[in-house]
């Protein structure tokens, strides 16, 4: 069973409202520090919010910094690395979430404790560009089996959230655009900055940033030796199998693509996602898994792919970056863009190359072995969206985005 769903998320949100009610009150009569920031992340210690926390640690040592963890395994490895951590869902975290001045999240609410938010200066580091609509834009988000005046009541409770989002950065105006429909938020709270979590994609040079990205991943993957690796990444169908999983021939196909041009292939299924894809690396050592508990933020490992191979997910974003090709394999992509819906055509997104089956894709890999025009057209398509959805690739997003906090609370009682 998937981890997380809407309809099984917003059931747990109704069911909770009796301790909104109880976090509302608290938050009333509880004094806010003005030196506490708390920071949490929904897919562990990662992304905008390690950048952050990191950043503004180094700018005002005066601060107290705490990380709210989602479970042992994120306490440990917070305090692994030398960050203060508490279980989000504990006293401890409520009670910080009560006394922050500043709570950052990348994800929801739920980042930190959710019953202790009303009064902070939210930041939502949004995780990713969105491609697939969200939130308030998304009809999938008030997913519940209780009938529409339910629905109305999530979607009210969605809206009364997202405006307490005090700043929310974003990559591009582009972005921005979405993002204020998807929060339902005012121009002046979603602000062009850089996500801070793509600065790892653009400091250093990219010699480096190739290095140390491959060493990263073999910490995980096991030796890459001398061999190009690729990267699959697909996104999430809420509660949906993976339709992109490979078919017994597709994953002999694949082995001996990747046997005859000395490549590897890494899987990164989703978090949430359903599906097995144990067959791949049980048949060739050439397929690896790169799960979500053994590194739980992959950008920093992005540079060390040659080619991502994804369907609808934001990575494609990050990954053009990189200016490296991507294969977009997208084989229920009507039934998709009509379920979920997009913010933009598929076909704009994919430049048009999009395929429906592993069989064709593996095909064109090969052809491509011999007819360089078409990994060019990938890479033209990569470098088209890096140039339309990043605002900035300076390595400095998150400096622009402290510097926003701290500007916004010189001018917040």
């Amino acid at each position: 069973m998937p981890g997380f769903t809407f309809a099984r998320g917003n059931t747990k949100k109704l069911l909770s409202l009796p301790l909104y009610a109880v976090g509302f009150l608290a938050s009333a009569v509880v004094p806010r520090r003005r030196d506490s920031w708390v920071f949490g992340c929904g897919s562990g210690v990662g992304e905008g919010a390690i950048a952050l926390f990191e950043l503004t640690r180094a700018s005002d040592p005066s601060l107290d910094l705490l990380w709210l963890a989602r479970d042992s395994a994120e306490l440990r490895a917070a305090t692994l690395v030398g960050i203060p951590s508490v279980l989000r869902s504990s006293r401890r975290g409520l009670w910080a979430t009560l006394r922050a001045r500043v709570v950052v999240v990348t994800h929801g609410l739920g980042d930190a404790n959710r019953f202790g938010v009303r009064g902070a200066f939210v930041v939502q580091l949004w995780h990713g560009i969105p491609l697939k609509k969200i939130q308030l834009d998304a009809p999938v988000t008030f997913s519940s089996s209780g009938p529409s005046a339910v629905q109305h009541a999530l979607r009210r409770l969605y809206r009364r959230s997202t405006s307490a989002f005090g700043l929310v950065p974003a990559a591009s105006e582009l972005s921005a655009s979405r993002l204020r429909t998807a929060f339902d938020l005012p121009a002046d709270r979603v602000v062009v900055t850089g996500d801070p979590r793509d600065d790892i994609l653009s400091q250093g040079t990219e010699h480096s940033r190739t290095d140390t990205a491959r060493a990263l991943l073999e910490s995980t993957v096991g030796p890459l030796a001398d061999a190009g690796v690729m990267l699959y990444a697909p996104t999430w169908r809420d509660g949906e199998r993976d339709p992109g999983i490979p078919s017994s021939e597709e994953w002999r196909l694949i082995d001996e693509y990747l046997a005859a041009t000395n490549r590897i292939l890494v899987l990164r299924p989703h978090p949430h996602g359903i599906g097995d894809y144990g067959a791949g690396p049980r048949l060739s050592d050439r397929i690896r898994m790169l799960a979500a508990a053994d590194q739980s933020d992959v950008t920093p490992v992005l540079p060390a792919f040659e080619l991502l191979i994804t369907d609808y997910s934001s990575i494609a974003y990050d990954f053009a970056l990189t200016s490296h090709p991507i294969a977009y394999l997208a084989p229920d992509v009507e039934r998709y863009t009509a379920t979920r819906g997009l913010y933009e055509p598929y076909e704009e997104f994919s430049g048009g190359t999009e395929l429906g089956t592993w069989t064709e894709l593996i095909a064109l890999l090969g052809r491509a072995e011999s007819e360089p025009d078409i990994l060019e057209r990938l890479s033209n398509n990569s470098r088209a969206l890096a140039d339309s959805h990043h605002a900035f690739r300076d390595g400095r997003n998150t400096e622009r985005v402290y510097g926003e906090i701290v500007a916004r609370l010189r001018e917040r009682p």
